[in-house]
C-alpha cells in the first residue's frame, strides 16, 4: 500500500486555469472521493495522477516515486472509466486477461490470476459471455476485475457507477466497499454523487472551482463544513443558510433571525467585541422541529411527502427554513406553527468569506433547542 500526494498542484488548459494550486494527501489504504459539481476539477485532477494530463506546475508521488515525468504505464496504478471501455470482440475471460497479456506476464499465471479475480467479483460464471451479454452491472464488475487483475498499487476510478440505474448503483456502492475492505489497496474515487462519497469515503475532498474546500471524514464535512459552499453542497435536502446576527447584550448573547430574537448560551458565540455581528446561519432539516407552547411561529408555505417522512418548507419573517418532519405531518399551507432549533446544532458562518466561525467551540450538552 502507497499514500499519494499532491504537492502545489496546478493545471492549466491555455489561458484556463483548471487548479490553481492543490495540496492534498491521501493516506496509504484510504478510499477518497473527490467530490463536487461538473468543472469542479476533480476528474481533471484523477487524469493528472494517471499520467493522462500533465500537471502545469508542482509535483504529485505516489509512494516515495514523483510520478510527473512517468508514463501511465509504469506508474502502478489501475483505472476504471466511466464507459467501462470493455473489448467486444472479447469474452469476459479475455478481457481480464489483457493488462496481463499487455505487462508480459507469463501465460501460465493468467488462468489463477482470473479464477482470483472471477470468484472475487463472483464472475465465474461469466466468463465465456461477451460484453453484450451482460447487464450494466456485470459489465461494472469485469471493469473492475481487469483493473484487479494487475494488483496495482493505486486504483483510480472516475465516475463509475453513473450509468447504472439507482438500485444497481446501491447494490455496486455496497460491492466497492466490500472490496476495498478486502483488498485494503489506495483508492482514489470521483463522484459529483455526494451520497456516494458519504458511504464509501474514509475521506472526502469537496471541491469548487478548482479549489480543495475540505478534506475530512464524511461525518466531520457533514457535522463541521468549513464553509458555506459545503455546507451547501453536502446534504439532502441542503443545509438551510439565512443572513442573521448574533448580538451581544449585558453579558448575555442572542441571535437575530427572521425578525426574532433567540437567546444563545455566550460559550456558543465566538468572542467578538462588536455588540452585534453578521452572520450567516445554517441550519440543518433535522435540527428544526415544531415546538411545543411559547415559541416563534413560522409559515408553512410547502409540504413535499415522500412516504416515511415529509420535506416541509417553512418561512421565518422573510427567512425560509426546510423541515424534515414525520411523514404523516398534518400541516396546512400558510398555518403558522411554533419552532425550535437545536442549539448544538447551529452552524455560524462569516457573512464575507463564507468560512465557518468557532468551529472549536465546545457545544454544552445541558443546551439542546431554543424557542423565541
Amino acid at each position: 500500500m502507497v499514500n499519494v500526494i499532491f504537492n502545489k498542484v496546478q493545471k492549466a488548459f491555455g489561458s484556463v486555469v483548471a487548479i490553481p494550486d492543490l495540496n492534498l494527501e491521501i493516506g496509504s489504504g484510504e478510499f477518497v472521493s473527490l467530490l463536487g459539481p461538473s468543472g469542479c476539477g476533480k476528474t481533471t485532477t484523477l487524469r493528472m495522477l494517471a499520467g493522462l494530463e500533465q500537471p502545469t506546475g508542482g509535483e504529485i508521488r505516489i509512494g516515495e516515486r514523483a510520478v510527473n515525468n512517468v508514463a501511465p504505464g509504469e506508474r502502478d496504478i489501475a483505472m476504471v472509466f466511466q464507459s467501462y471501455a470493455l473489448y467486444p470482440h472479447m469474452t469476459v475471460g479475455q478481457n481480464i486477461a489483457y493488462p496481463l497479456k499487455k505487462r508480459g506476464v507469463p501465460k501460465s499465471e493468467h488462468p489463477a490470476r482470473i479464477k482470483a479475480v472471477a470468484d472475487l467479483l463472483q464472475l465465474g460464471p461469466l466468463l465465456e459471455r461477451r460484453p453484450k451479454q451482460l447487464s450494466g452491472g456485470q459489465q461494472q464488475r469485469v471493469a473492475l476485475g481487469r483493473a484487479l487483475v494487475r494488483d496495482p498499487k493505486v486504483f483510480l476510478l472516475d465516475e463509475p457507477l453513473s450509468n447504472l440505474d439507482a438500485k444497481l448503483r446501491a447494490h455496486m456502492r455496497t460491492e466497492l466497499i466490500e472490496l476495498h475492505r478486502r483488498l485494503g489497496k489506495t483508492m482514489v474515487y470521483v463522484t459529483h454523487d455526494q451520497l456516494e462519497a458519504m458511504t464509501m469515503s474514509t475521506r472526502i475532498a469537496v471541491m469548487h472551482q478548482g479549489h480543495l474546500q475540505q478534506f475530512a471524514t464524511p461525518s466531520e464535512i457533514y457535522n463541521r463544513p468549513a464553509n458555506t459552499f459545503v455546507a451547501s453542497f453536502i446534504g439532502t435536502p441542503s443545509m438551510t443558510l439565512v443572513e442573521a446576527e448574533i448580538e451581544m447584550a449585558e453579558g448575555a448573547a442572542f441571535l437575530l433571525v427572521g425578525g426574532q430574537r433567540f437567546p444563545l448560551p455566550p460559550s456558543l458565540v465566538m468572542a467578538d467585541s462588536r455588540h452585534r455581528r453578521p452572520i450567516t446561519l445554517g441550519v440543518r432539516p433535522e435540527d428544526i422541529s415544531i415546538a411545543s407552547g411559547e415559541a416563534a411561529r413560522a409559515s408553512v408555505k410547502l409540504v413535499e411527502p415522500t412516504g416515511h417522512e415529509s420535506i416541509v418548507t417553512l418561512d421565518l419573517g422573510g427567512a425560509h427554513f426546510v423541515m424534515r418532519a414525520a411523514g404523516d405531518v398534518a400541516l396546512r399551507l400558510g398555518e403558522a406553527v411554533p419552532i425550535a432549533l437545536r442549539i448544538d446544532r447551529l452552524h455560524f458562518f462569516d457573512r464575507e468569506s463564507g468560512q465557518r466561525i468557532n468551529t472549536d467551540a465546545e457545544r454544552p450538552a445541558e443546551f439542546r433547542s431554543i424557542a423565541r
